[in-house]
């Protein structure tokens, strides 16, 4: 494969990651990750595996109405089987009413390994730059 090809990829594994959020389609949002990887979201929480970080994504989105997971600014350098990539993040997360929600912005740091599946992440962290409530406004 070429460089250009291995970032393509990593692009798509990225993409899997919101889309299986926003689908709630776990079994795609899976094959995202490696089955050992780590996964540190600061104050949200930190996870050891596959399982535990699909756990997680499953409850905690299990009563939340529509999800949008926007991706942006993808810098992705390849070296090898291995690759890290930084990539942006704007999440809209609403509550079942639709009225209201957490808007989670920041940036994902990932280290990512090719696999004989192809390219997965093996270890994330996750940077807050805002978290803030969504909801009706008061005046």
């Amino acid at each position: 494969m070429t460089e250009r090809e291995d970032r393509q990829d990593i692009s798509e594994v990225l993409l899997r990651y919101a889309t299986g959020i926003d689908r709630r389609d776990w079994a795609l949002f899976r094959t995202a990750f490696t089955d050992d990887c780590d996964v540190d979201y600061g104050q949200i929480g930190t996870w050891r595996g596959v399982d535990a970080i699909t756990d997680f994504m499953e409850q905690s989105h299990a009563m939340a109405g529509p999800t949008m997971h926007r991706l942006t600014n993808q810098a992705i350098t390849v070296d090898g089987d291995a690759a890290v990539a930084r990539t942006y993040v704007d999440g809209l997360i609403t509550f079942g009413d639709n009225g209201s929600g957490v808007n989670a912005i920041g940036i994902y740091d990932d280290e990512l390994v090719r696999l004989d599946v192809g390219w997965r992440i093996a270890r994330r962290t996750f940077t807050p730059v805002r978290l803030a409530p969504m909801g009706p406004q008061t005046t």
